[in-house]
């Protein structure tokens, strides 16, 4: 009865259904009923929480609203709607389509890989108190009391525990409370927090303004406290020299040590006052607010604005420090000023927080920050600071396409050639250079592309005027291109002239550059001790036990690493195999470089960054600050030394072994190699001093070597383009990778050469493979590789994606495919 009287009262009310994107990698999306009480909460963007499955709980974001009900099952209610507006826009919606449609994943995923983690709370999500802040109980409801009482006894609660603990099926919308409340934190998503820079700056109190004060103050200390004196007259000296006073200058200044110091601002006669400050050139900025352009930046400026009217991408290829950053500032003045946001993508941030203060200095709040470095609280404050347009300009990693613009006029792309923008796992593994020129086109919005050796794909649309193309030749202010010298490794090594792996040249110019106080930077594509530990009598290597890798040995840890999987185990000094004592280690990564280092030259402060040395809290900045205030001589690293790296006193720059960049079994091995040399060298000599660069190879005359000498990016092109199009690679034809992998290798066999051959079937011999890529065994499954080959021109690639989801999905209905995982990679990088 009082189901009828319930449905009567309400039969004049509107039945809605809505479609919702869950966080799963699902081939479609849901329909939910929505209960009449919550007809008027519901909206297109908006979170819900919605039963998938027999128990789990999921927050969904609702994709449309509808009135007719789903044909093939019968719809369940919606629980709950979590926001009071919409934190996803529906033009976002499209994005989240597009790029599943593209790189051939699900909307789900892309919904995983958009949204901060809090967004997304679902049964098994984890929950813990927020070490960072204080909770006053007295201010808390009896659910949430209960939350954080249960917290105390155990740190983690997933919320299907908290579901028991309450009693009661819906307890998202008391998490959200209490998240937003930063009493909790979502742990799966809990990242170091990026800390800035803090410098401490003095000031006088004041009250000592008066003259007489002051003098009565410096007499006193000079009679009871002079050290204290000292410290006080040091700061008015300084004080009339420079507008900041830091404290490390006052205590330089006046011989104090910091135990003075804080006396004086305990007896507040000093204030001491923390600022954030840049990690690279804070000095500098002052002077860079009025900065002009010189004629050629002028020029290009120019070129870019006057090629945006018929072009929306063009393609800025400026040599390394031409002064590319001071035209970029340019254009997000002038976008702002028409009333427009911006989005500057960066490859990596950790590396170039000097381009966060430089924005800074010019938009100040007007400027976020996101990247993956933020905490999970940071990220949704951004999130919702962009969808309530309190930023008009984002700097960002790759994931910053994601957030919520409404409208956006400019999006630059710095480095656009760096590999960092492709995202390789878990899916949707997208380029963020490409999603953000699509995203840019949804807006009407322009694109620059900045790079010194841009990507071949880029290049060439510059050349075929699909894209615009302006061009700086020169350094900025000047500055002469470093000089380079090639060494050869076999010349050296008969005249016995080698010093471990150094030649003689490279030790030469390493210890003429101590000598000068000045810096150097090394430049090894691997870390660890040694990649291989061999015996010499059987020839046994150790091995990954899930991996088709051999272990690299690392001293620091003395033991052997696996560098996909994780897996070590200790290292040997007796061969499992024959018993032979006879083991040693061949090649050499950056450790081996630091430690033979440390005995070749004992006076230089040496340091290493890779990611063994930057996994900590902060390390990155810690070793960039230390390098800023050359308290490193010689910085060791793998490729983060090529980005983002720029300080006066870096005068050498040497590539130890530029042959394991050439010989990479890769279709782009000379592009990259090209790209990875030319950035490195682009370290040395940015600031008015000349710089030299070595590589040390066993092939002095290797093309890409002379190229790069002559910093001819033309030349490689030209050469390269040709073989490109002769044997069907990007940017004539378009690559998707399908990666079929198995726990077991023979079933791995028959299901790979099924899903080829089915696919042959559609695309005939644009069908290679399948193959066992260059690792064959990753975490205990085994790989094959299916490439297909398109051409750019004349073949549908939507109509190619939708067969191979067809293959891909028929594939996953034959019992053939059971325990296979297949994964799609479109454009692999």
């Amino acid at each position: 009865m009082l189901e009828l009287a319930d449905t009567h009262n309400t039969s004049s009310r509107k039945t809605w259904f809505a479609e919702v994107v869950l966080p799963l990698a699902i081939a479609k999306n849901y329909t939910y009923r929505v209960p009449f009480e919550l007809n008027d909460a519901v909206a297109v963007g908006k979170r819900v929480v919605v039963q998938f499955g027999k128990s789990k709980l999921y927050t969904a974001v609702i994709h449309s609203l509808t009135e007719r009900a789903p044909e093939r099952y019968e719809a369940k209610y919606l629980m709950d709607v979590l926001d009071d507006s919409p934190i996803v826009t529906e033009q976002q919606l499209q994005f989240w389509q597009w790029l599943a449609d593209y790189y051939l994943c699900y909307t789900g995923e892309v919904m995983n890989a958009a949204l901060p983690a809090a967004f997304k709370l679902a049964s098994e999500t984890r929950i813990m108190l927020n070490p960072d802040e204080s909770v006053d109980r007295s201010t808390l409801h009896d659910k949430e009391f209960l939350i954080v009482d249960a917290l105390d006894l155990q740190p983690e609660l997933t919320i299907s525990d908290i579901v028991k603990l309450l009693g009661q099926k819906i307890v998202m919308p008391v998490l959200k409370t209490m998240f937003e409340k930063n009493i909790i934190h979502i742990s799966e998503a809990v990242n170091e927090k990026y800390k800035p820079r803090k410098r401490t700056y003095i000031k006088l109190n004041p009250i000592y303004s008066d003259p007489d004060m002051l003098r009565a103050l410096f007499t006193q200390l000079e009679r009871r406290a002079p050290k204290q004196a000292d410290a006080v007259l040091a700061f008015i000296k300084l004080s009339r020299e420079q507008e900041l006073v830091s404290k490390n200058d006052l205590m330089e200044a006046s011989g104090a040590n910091a135990a003075v110091v804080k006396t004086l601002t305990d007896k507040q006669i000093l204030i001491a006052e923390e600022k954030n400050v840049s990690r690279l050139y804070y000095e500098n900025f002052e002077e860079a607010a009025t900065f002009q352009l010189n004629e050629a930046q002028q020029g290009a400026l120019d070129s870019i604005r006057q090629q945006f009217q018929e072009k929306d991408v063009v393609l800025l290829h400026g040599v390394t420090s031409s002064g590319k950053t001071q035209i970029y500032i340019r254009l997000v003045e002038e976008a702002i000023q028409a009333g427009k946001q911006v989005l500057y993508l960066l490859p990596e941030i950790a590396l170039t927080t000097h381009v966060i203060e430089r924005l800074r200095k010019y938009f100040g709040n007007d400027i976020g920050v996101y990247h993956s470095r933020f905490n999970d609280n940071e990220r949704v404050e951004v999130w919702h600071r962009v969808l309530n347009h309190q930023y008009k300009v984002i700097l960002g990693a790759r994931s910053s396409v994601f957030l919520p613009f409404d409208n956006l006029g400019l999006i630059i792309i710095d480095e656009e050639h760096e590999t960092s923008y492709k995202q390789f796992d878990p899916a949707p593994r997208y380029n963020a250079r490409d999603a953000a020129i699509y995203l840019a086109s949804r807006y009407q919005a322009k694109v620059l592309l900045g790079s010194a050796t841009p990507a071949f794909e880029t290049y060439f649309n510059a050349r075929n005027h699909k894209y615009g193309f302006a061009e700086l030749t020169e350094r900025f202010g000047g500055v002469s291109m470093p000089q380079i010298e090639v060494v050869s490794i076999t010349e050296e090594t008969k005249r016995k002239t080698m010093q471990s792996h150094f030649t003689s040249v490279l030790m030469q110019d390493m210890q003429q550059a101590l000598n000068n106080k000045e810096q150097v930077i090394l430049f090894q594509n691997r870390r660890g001790y040694a990649p291989v530990l061999i015996c010499r009598v059987c020839a046994f290597t150790p091995r990954c036990i899930n991996c088709d890798v051999s272990l690299t040995y690392h001293k620091s840890s003395s033991h052997l690493h696996c560098h996909y999987c994780g897996y070590k185990e200790e290292s040997m000094t007796v061969c499992p195999a024959c018993g032979s004592t006879h083991l040693e280690y061949k090649g050499f990564g950056t450790e081996k470089i630091e430690d033979e280092l440390s005995i070749l030259l004992p006076e230089a402060r040496i340091a290493r960054m890779d990611l063994d040395t930057t996994r900590a809290r902060n390390a990155y900045q810690t070793l960039l600050n230390d390098l800023e205030e050359k308290r490193i001589d010689i910085l060791v690293g793998t490729q983060m030394v090529a980005k983002g790296l720029d300080f006066s006193d870096v005068t050498v720059v040497a590539i130890i072994n530029a042959d394991s960049l050439l010989k990479y079994p890769d279709y782009r091995a000379n592009e990259r190699s090209f790209q990875m040399l030319a950035q490195v060298s682009g370290r040395a000599g940015r600031r008015g001093k000349t710089g030299k660069v070595v590589i040390q190879t066993y092939n002095p005359h290797h093309r890409v070597i002379e190229q790069v000498i002559a910093n001819d990016y033309k030349d490689l092109y030209l050469t390269e383009i040709d073989e490109r199009r002769n044997f069907k690679y990007p940017p004539f034809y378009r690559i998707i990778q399908l990666y079929v992998k198995h726990k077991d290798a023979e079933q791995l066999y028959h299901q790979s050469e099924y899903l080829a051959n089915e696919l042959r079937k559609h695309f005939g011999e644009r069908v290679i493979g399948p193959e066992f890529p260059l690792i064959s065994r990753i975490r205990n499954m085994y790989i094959k590789s299916i490439m297909l080959k398109f051409e750019k021109d004349s073949v549908s690639i939507a109509k190619v994606k939708l067969l191979i989801r067809e293959v891909i999905l028929q594939f996953q209905t034959t019992k053939l495919s059971k325990g296979c995982i297949v994964q799609p990679d479109v454009d692999p990088y």
